[in-house]
């Protein structure tokens, strides 16, 4: 395992993952769209044997398990504890989904158990990814389907564009990161998802582009909207790395710009902000 891995297993078992926990209903609202396209995608059906990579606090694997049904199941996977015991408590009613901490890439799964491998915003951090796929594709029957969504490229997510360009003049624009690095926009050069995914073994490869607005921000007033927003970025996402080594009195200079941009997308009491992903979807050849 690479030192970069072991670093962002333990970010997820930290304070990224106690975040994420804490705003895990807003996020999950967040991303429902995204989730949904790729859940369109797979198309579970009932009795299937489903595995959620990367499935987070499992709103996926929820949504998931009501269509497969009794008959099938689904096992969602994650590195960050934090993340796995909220999806615990959130399917304790649920018979026919667990959750398990465990990296995918490398976890001990069955041989041809499940008919689809599934996963939202969960794929694009492997440190060898045609290595790690080639992995979990061992674990789909022959036949089996994947089905992602991952993010396209930075500048085309407001998320990370918008604070991160507010901040530049003050901290500095972060050096790009190397072509093949994992991260949350490394599968956004769709020929390069298309490369991995045919190394690791896997056929008709298929893109759809998924361009979807995301509420950032909720108010009772476009002011607390606005505000709002800006909470949220200094809790999650690419600002709170970005800002983590600075001292406080850089913090709070860059709270002005970051709400200025905020600022320019509230729409009455919210702030509404642009998206871009790929569903990504393939077939294992598996004989």
């Amino acid at each position: 395992m690479t030192e970069r891995n072991v670093n962002q297993i333990s970010d997820w078992n930290g304070r990224t993952g106690e975040r994420w926990v804490a705003n895990q209903a807003r996020l999950d609202r967040m991303l429902q769209d995204y989730g949904q396209a790729a859940i369109a995608a797979a198309a579970p059906a009932a009795g299937e044997q489903v595995l959620d990579i990367g499935c987070g606090a499992g709103a996926g694997s929820l949504e998931i398990a009501a269509l497969v049904g009794p008959s099938g199941a689904v096992l969602g996977v994650d590195v960050s504890e934090p993340l796995v015991a909220r999806a615990r408590e959130l399917a304790a009613e649920t018979a026919n989904v667990r959750f398990q901490v465990a990296d995918a890439s490398r976890a001990l799964l069955p041989v041809e158990q499940f008919d689809l491998l599934f996963s939202r915003f969960g794929v694009m951090f492997f440190d060898e990814p045609a290595q790690a796929f080639a992995h979990m594709r061992r674990a789909l029957k022959p036949g089996g389907r994947l089905a992602f969504v991952c993010w396209r490229g930075a500048g085309e997510n407001d998320w990370v564009r918008l604070p991160m360009k507010a901040i530049a003049p003050i901290v500095g624009a972060p050096a790009p990161p190397p072509p093949e690095a994992p991260g949350p926009f490394s599968f956004g050069d769709r020929a390069r998802v298309e490369r991995i995914l045919g190394e690791a073994g896997f056929a008709d490869v298929a893109f759809t582009a998924i361009d979807h607005p995301i509420t950032f921000g909720e108010g009772e007033t476009r002011q607390a909207a606005i505000e709002d927003a800006v909470d949220l970025a200094f809790q999650v996402g690419p600002l709170t790395r970005a800002l983590a080594d600075q001292p406080e009195a850089v913090r709070a200079q860059a709270i002005p710009p970051v709400r200025e941009a905020f600022a320019a997308k509230a729409v009455g009491e919210a702030v509404v902000i642009e998206g871009a992903g790929w569903v990504v979807t393939a077939r294992n050849v598996a004989a």
